[in-house]
This record gives structure tokens, C-alpha cells and sequence, in this order.
């Protein structure tokens, strides 16, 4: 889906890592929440409450889930990240996101 119909957009930027991972935050009608964001080149951690759908509109990085190795995404792709869990990022190019938070 290349656009998000009929959302609530949260006017505050989520900032982490002093700038360096950005996004805001867009609430759909069916009160799924999502965040829209960029990374810059960097090593990140993140640690998760719910489940999340990782999709990489553009950039290029390596991710690692707990207990796997490290994955390459080239361009885009989609990984899911366990609810209470951490992962890891290894940006290598500007990176445009969107995460979606899944219930199940």
C-alpha cells in the first residue's frame, strides 16, 4: 500500500538515537497504529511492547532478530519483530520505514 487513507496524524516526531531515527505517528480509522520515519547511517537497538511489521520503503541496512543471524535488506522489504523483544539496525543508507504494531 503506497498511501494511508482516512488517519489521524500525530503532530510530535517520535526522535531517537539525538535525531538520527525520526517518525510520526499515523493512526488509522480501525485504530491501528503505524509510524512513518527515517534512519540515518548508524547502529541502532530497539526494543519492542507489541508485535511489529517492519517495512523498508528504500534504503539499505542489516537487521537482527534475538537467537538469529544478520539479514540484509537492499532497497525494500518487510521483517516482523517479536512483542517484547529487541532488535538490532545497521544503516548503511538514508532508510525511509514505515512499523506497523500488530495486536497478535
Amino acid at each position: 500500500m503506497s498511501q494511508l487513507e482516512n488517519v489521524t496524524l500525530v503532530k510530535q516526531a517520535n526522535v531517537y538515537f539525538d535525531g538520527k531515527v525520526t517518525s510520526r505517528t499515523a493512526i488509522l480509522a480501525d485504530g491501528t497504529k503505524k509510524t512513518l520515519g527515517i534512519m540515518l547511517p548508524g547502529d541502532y537497538e530497539f526494543s519492542t511492547d507489541l508485535k511489529e511489521e517492519m517495512e523498508i520503503l528504500a534504503g539499505r541496512l542489516e537487521y537482527k532478530l534475538s537467537g538469529e543471524d544478520w539479514k540484509t535488506i537492499d532497497g525494500a522489504g518487510i521483517f516482523y519483530v517479536p512483542a517484547n523483544d529487541k532488535f538490532q539496525l545497521k544503516v548503511h543508507t538514508v532508510t525511509d520505514y514505515c512499523c506497523s504494531y500488530l495486536s497478535e
